[in-house]
């Protein structure tokens, strides 16, 4: 592994991060002791652009009431796209990347965060993510079904969100890529359902358990779209490699387990019971949330480490891979930068 920052040719792996800061309950900022590699910095107009074109997108699917506005603005979805995909082809892709990420989250927010009060409801999630998962994955069948599908898909803002996303990927993604995505959103969905269960019978998880669910409800689609935004292609056959899939995997764990650590104060407040890394470590280990984020840490970091190092070494087998995983590394800074610095959403919780 280099012992360099990023250099113009692009190393897919980063170097040692900045000694981390010592502070007690700042906004912004990295975690304390997070292994994190520096992001390329985000073009403001780049990213301003990308928001311009994402509310005017949503606004005429109408996809969220008027008062959602002041939640889009501070969600910083323009700055999160260009961040996450630096190697990007053109502001096309990066649309529709960003179309993906704010679909996504409506789906989240409408179905899923039962706190948010927007009609989520537990108990008939697996009915409503069926729904969702079949804007992605058409439905086929006799001619009358298939009008009144259409016509369900149209009567709704999340499925409308999502139905509008994958036309537009699709347009530009290879078929490949297509079926990738739409496989990867169906691991979203079953961890959106393992989630809900578990709140649903107030069943604390072992940390290893929650960390089993957190592989499929976390960023990976975000991670699948990668190459496509880039404007290339990495053929199934290297995709589907274990090796590729484990180092993916590893990638999209600790995007996830940083989302974890960042939002940790602000779920906290609004549900003092939600499941997150801290949390569980806590229950499992019978210990104070500060004893337990600060493990939180440590497992995020150990996860970092073998990417990082697994990385490295499959990078030197091919140029093609060395692309696709100097993307993910890119998408893992990024979304880190997204984090630590969305002072709007996030703060770091009194542990310094």
């Amino acid at each position: 592994m280099s012992a360099s920052p990023r250099t113009a040719a692009g190393s897919p792996l980063p170097g040692p991060p900045p000694p981390p800061g010592r502070a007690r309950g700042r906004r912004g900022g990295a975690v304390p002791g997070l292994t994190y590699r520096p992001a390329v910095p985000a073009d403001p107009e780049k990213a301003a652009e990308i928001d311009r074109r994402l509310e005017s997108w949503a606004r005429r699917l109408d996809l969220f009431p008027p008062q959602w506005s002041g939640d889009f603005a501070q969600f910083q979805c323009g700055r999160a796209v260009v961040l996450q995909h630096p190697g990007a082809a053109d502001l096309e892709r990066l649309t529709t990347a960003g179309k993906f990420l704010l679909a996504e989250n409506i789906v989240d927010s409408c179905y899923c965060e039962e706190d948010e009060g927007r009609g989520a409801a537990r108990r008939d999630l697996g009915g409503r993510l069926i729904l969702a998962q079949s804007a992605l994955d058409p439905f086929h069948g006799p001619a009358g079904p298939e009008e009144e599908w259409r016509r369900g898909m149209r009567a709704d803002g999340p499925l409308r969100a999502y139905h509008a996303a994958m036309k537009d990927y699709a347009a530009l993604a290879t078929a490949s890529q297509v079926v990738r995505f739409v496989h990867d959103m169906a691991r979203l969905h079953l961890g959106y359902l393992a989630e809900a269960s578990w709140a649903e019978t107030r069943h604390m998880p072992q940390v290893w358990e929650y960390l089993v669910m957190r592989q499929f409800n976390n960023f990976r689609p975000c991670l699948s779209i990668i190459d496509a935004v880039d404007g290339y292609e990495l053929p199934e056959a290297l995709y589907a490699r274990p090796e590729v899939q484990r180092v993916t995997a590893l990638a999209c764990n600790a995007t996830t387990l940083v989302n974890d650590l960042y939002s940790f104060t602000k779920e906290l407040a609004s549900d003092p019971d939600h499941l997150n890394l801290p949390q569980v470590v806590a229950a499992n280990d019978q210990c104070g949330l500060k004893a337990a984020y600060l493990k939180s840490v440590d497992l995020h970091n150990e996860v970092m480490a073998a990417f990082e190092a697994e990385s490295a070494l499959l990078a030197a087998t091919s140029p093609l891979l060395e692309r696709y995983l100097r993307g993910l590394s890119d998408w893992v800074a990024g979304n880190h930068e997204w984090h630590a610095t969305n002072t709007h959403r996030y703060h770091l919780p009194h542990y310094w």
